[in-house]
């Protein structure tokens, strides 16, 4: 089994690897580019854009400058808006469903790495899934940790830190995020 193959199957897997290595740089590549161009040049920078995450759907907007691993495994709804800096470590999927808005300075994280030292030196890491549903709304500065699931119609508030998926319709916030209170989506 390759180590892509580990990573996508969230196994253990050395991030040193030529493949892996080559396919990061690619994508630096690319956002350093988007995050270069002005509003002038924003039509070539959408094209870049849809190079980086191919598997993104209609109307994306991602306001520059923005980061991510690999850019493949960010797969996003239609009409998906990025506030300023936000980056995804999309070592494994990032599922991100219709109408989200997603705020300044948003961190998305599927990487992790090995609790014990002595695992954590190898360079030894892996990753667990993030899925975002629709109709979301996430605050500036919040932050979502590996294998968190975001229900539809779901609000995470400014920097919240969210370590455990979170059910549809409700607001959260903190650290480590909590619910707040219930959100009536009834009209949707």
């Amino acid at each position: 089994m390759t180590e892509k193959n580990k990573m996508l199957s969230g196994q253990m897997y050395n991030p040193t690897d030529p493949v892996l290595v080559s396919e990061r740089h690619k994508a630096r590549t690319l956002f350093q580019e988007i995050n270069r161009l002005d509003e002038t040049k924003k039509k070539e920078r959408n094209q870049l854009l849809h190079q980086l995450l191919p598997n993104a759907g209609k109307g994306l907007w991602v306001e520059p400058p923005f980061y991510c691993d690999y850019g493949y495994n960010v797969h996003t709804g239609k009409s998906v808006f990025f506030n300023f800096n936000c980056v995804i470590l999309d070592v494994m999927k990032v599922h991100i469903g219709n109408h989200v808005l997603i705020g300044p300075n948003v961190q998305i994280y599927t990487a992790t790495h090995p609790l014990d030292a002595k695992t954590r030196n190898s360079w030894l890491e892996f990753a667990k899934p993030v899925s975002i549903g629709n109709n979301v709304w996430i605050g500036g500065s919040a932050v979502i940790c590996p294998g968190v699931s975001i229900g539809d119609g779901a609000v995470i508030g400014a920097g919240a830190v969210v370590t455990k998926s979170v059910p549809e319709n409700v607001l959260v916030g903190g650290n480590p995020a909590k619910i707040i209170r219930e959100i009536d989506n009834s009209h949707l």
